[in-house]
C-alpha cells in the first residue's frame, strides 16, 4: 500500500479578518483561572449566568410543544403563531407596511442572513463604533467592508448624523443602528433617528435596526423603533428572546422587513432563498415567542429594577477615581468606560485579568474613536460582586497610573 503524505489544509482567506473580542478574551481568562485566582467576570452579556432566570411560562410553552411532538422541521420563516405574534408586536411599536417576518437561530442569524442577501464583495455597510462586533465579523466573511461611523461620547454616545453623511460612498448599501446600544447603553433620541432615516432615504440605504435591548430601558427614556417613523423607508428590525426575555441559550431571534414593497421585493426574495436553504430555527423553541410577546411581563420590571441599582453602582464607582470615567448608561446592562492610560486598552485589559482576575473587554474590540481608549463592563453580576470587581479595577487603574507603565 502506497504511503500517503498529509498536506497542510489551507484555511479560507475570508476568515483572516474575523475577530470577536467578547469571546476571544475568554481564552486568557481560562488560563488565569487555572492558577487558582478568583475570577470576577464582567465580560459576557448572559443574564442567566447570574441571578436572572428564564420566565416559567416560556419554559412551559416549550415543554408543551415538545410533548405535543412539535419536534420536526417548521416552516422556514417560522411557525404561524410566532410570525403572527411578532407582527402584532411590531405593529404595537408603530411599524407598518410589513412585508416579511421570519424567525431565526438567534438575532445573530437574522443579521447574517440579511447582510448576506444584501452585499457583494467590495460593498460597504455603515456600522457604529462602538458597536456589537458581530457585524464586522460577518462583513469580513462576506468580503464586504465595515464602514465605521463614530458615536459621540461628548453627547452621551448619540450618532453624529453629519459625520455619517461624510462616510457614505457609491459602494455603501446599508446603515446599522443598535438602539439601545451595546456597548454604551445609550438610547437614541427621536430627532436623531428622524435625521438618520432622512439620510438613508436620500442615499438609498437599507436601515438595519438592532433593537434586542428594547425591553431594558432603565430610566424614563423613550425608545423609538426607527421603522415606525416612515412607513416607506426600507428597514429590517431585529429582536429576539435572548435579552429582554432572558433566554439567550435558546437562540431564538427574528427580523421584520418593512417599507416600500416595490423597492424591497427582490431583497425579500433573496432573504427567503437563504431562509429556505438553512431549513428553520429550532421548532419547539419557537413556541415560546407567542408566550413571551403576549404573556405576562411583570418579570421585566423586576429585571429592570435590579439593573438600575447595578447601573448606579457602576456609574458611581467608575467615575470615582482619576484615570477612568463613564457616561451613564440608559438601557441594557453594559457600560463603556473611558480610560486615560498609556499603551493600548487591550494590553490594559489583559494585565487587569492577570493581576486582579477582573474580566472585562477592551474597547478597541467594539471600535472606538482614534486616540481614545475604553473598556466595556457588564453589570449583570450581583451588587456585592460588582463592588468587589470595581474596587479591584479602580485599584489597578491607580497603580497603573502611578507606575506610568501605560
Amino acid at each position: 500500500m502506497a504511503q500517503t503524505t498529509l498536506s497542510h489544509i489551507r484555511a479560507s482567506r475570508r476568515t483572516n479578518n474575523i475577530v470577536y473580542a467578547v469571546r476571544d478574551i475568554v481564552t486568557l481568562a481560562q488560563e488565569v483561572a487555572k492558577t487558582g485566582k478568583e475570577m470576577l467576570y464582567l465580560n459576557i452579556g448572559d443574564p442567566n449566568k447570574f441571578d436572572f432566570a428564564t420566565p416559567p411560562h416560556l419554559i412551559e410553552a416549550v415543554l408543551k410543544a415538545m410533548r405535543d411532538n412539535h419536534n420536526g422541521y417548521s416552516p422556514s420563516s417560522g411557525i404561524p403563531a410566532a410570525v403572527k405574534a411578532i407582527t402584532a408586536e411590531a405593529e404595537a411599536h408603530g411599524i407598518s407596511n410589513i412585508h416579511d417576518v421570519f424567525v431565526t437561530s438567534g438575532g445573530s442569524e437574522a443579521i447574517e442572513i440579511c447582510l448576506t442577501a444584501l452585499v457583494d464583495p467590495g460593498d460597504n455597510v455603515l456600522i457604529p463604533y462602538p458597536g456589537y462586533p458581530l457585524y464586522e465579523a460577518v462583513l469580513a466573511k462576506l468580503e464586504a467592508v465595515a464602514n465605521p461611523y463614530f458615536l459621540d461620547e461628548s453627547s452621551g454616545w448619540q450618532p453624529d448624523v453629519e459625520d455619517i453623511r461624510g462616510r457614505i460612498d457609491a459602494k455603501t448599501r446599508a446603515i446599522v443602528l443598535i438602539n439601545p446600544n451595546n456597548p454604551t447603553g445609550v438610547v437614541y433620541e427621536r430627532e436623531t433617528l428622524r435625521r438618520l432615516l432622512a439620510l438613508a432615504a436620500e442615499k438609498g440605504l437599507v436601515v438595519f435596526a438592532d433593537e434586542i435591548y428594547d425591553k431594558m430601558i432603565l430610566d424614563d427614556h423613550e425608545h423609538v423603533s426607527i421603522a415606525s417613523l416612515d412607513k416607506e423607508a426600507p428597514v429590517v428590525t431585529f429582536n429576539g428572546l435572548s435579552k429582554g426575555f432572558l433566554a439567550p441559550g435558546w437562540r431564538i431571534g427574528w427580523g421584520v422587513v418593512s417599507g416600500n414593497g416595490a423597492i424591497l421585493k427582490d431583497y425579500v426574495a433573496a432573504i427567503n432563498k437563504i431562509l429556505r436553504a438553512r431549513l428553520c430555527a429550532s421548532h419547539p423553541m419557537q413556541h415560546a415567542i407567542p408566550a413571551a410577546l403576549r404573556g405576562e411581563k411583570a418579570f421585566i420590571d423586576q429585571c429592570r429594577e435590579k439593573l438600575r441599582r447595578r447601573r448606579d453602582i457602576t456609574h458611581e464607582m467608575l467615575n470615582s477615581v482619576a484615570g477612568i470615567s463613564c457616561v451613564r448608561p440608559q438601557a441594557a446592562f453594559y457600560a463603556f468606560a473611558r480610560l486615560e492610560i498609556k499603551g493600548s486598552d487591550e494590553d490594559f485589559v489583559k494585565e487587569l485579568i492577570r493581576e486582579t482576575g477582573v474580566v472585562a473587554v477592551h474597547g478597541s474590540g467594539f471600535g472606538e474613536k482614534p486616540g481614545t481608549k475604553h473598556l466595556r463592563v457588564v453589570f449583570l453580576p450581583p451588587e456585592d460582586v460588582l463592588r468587589k470587581a470595581y474596587a479591584n479595577l479602580l485599584e489597578f487603574v491607580g497603580k497603573s497610573r502611578g507606575k506610568g507603565s501605560r
